[in-house]
């Protein structure tokens, strides 16, 4: 999926969390966060939104992991998690709009046709569907969670 499509569906996926789950708890540092984590994995990409933010940590990563294998992982997720308690140990507005950011992201890639290494080391593809990044259907996907952006932001109408 492209960077616009990772950056609704983080947004979408922390609106979904904070209505359901959190009862509207949240403001705008958690969707933030929830922003910043679903580009957060392609890091692993030079030329995505983030990598190109941050060329040095993106082509060290990419050389040393290639892509969607470390950064799109269980493992990644786990050490996110760390990393965030560590640096935000008060602010769980923060670590929880990362994670979940994350999550999205992984949940979206999984719909590509090259899917994720979830389960990195091992060499197991996850992949729930076979959408072509930047194709047509990738397009739907953006327009579906573009409407339910709106939906969790105004309600049913």
């Amino acid at each position: 999926m492209t960077g616009k499509t990772h950056m609704i569906g983080g947004v979408v996926a922390c609106q979904a969390m904070d209505t359901i789950v959190f009862s509207g708890a949240h403001g705008w540092v958690y969707y933030a966060a929830g922003l910043v984590g679903a580009v957060l994995p392609d890091i692993c990409h030079t030329h995505s939104k983030i990598g190109r933010r941050f060329p040095v940590l993106s082509k060290t990563i990419a050389t040393i992991f290639g892509h969607r294998t470390f950064t799109h992982s269980l493992l990644f997720l786990l050490l996110a998690s760390i990393v965030l308690r560590w640096l935000f140990p008060e602010n769980e507005a923060v670590q929880t709009g990362v994670l979940i950011g994350i999550a999205s992201h992984y949940l979206l890639d999984a719909l590509t046709v090259r899917g994720i290494r979830f389960f990195y080391p091992a060499n197991i593809r996850v992949r729930i569907a076979r959408i072509r990044t930047g194709s047509w259907l990738e397009t739907v996907v953006l327009v579906a969670l573009t409407i339910a952006m709106g939906w969790f932001y105004w309600g049913p109408v």
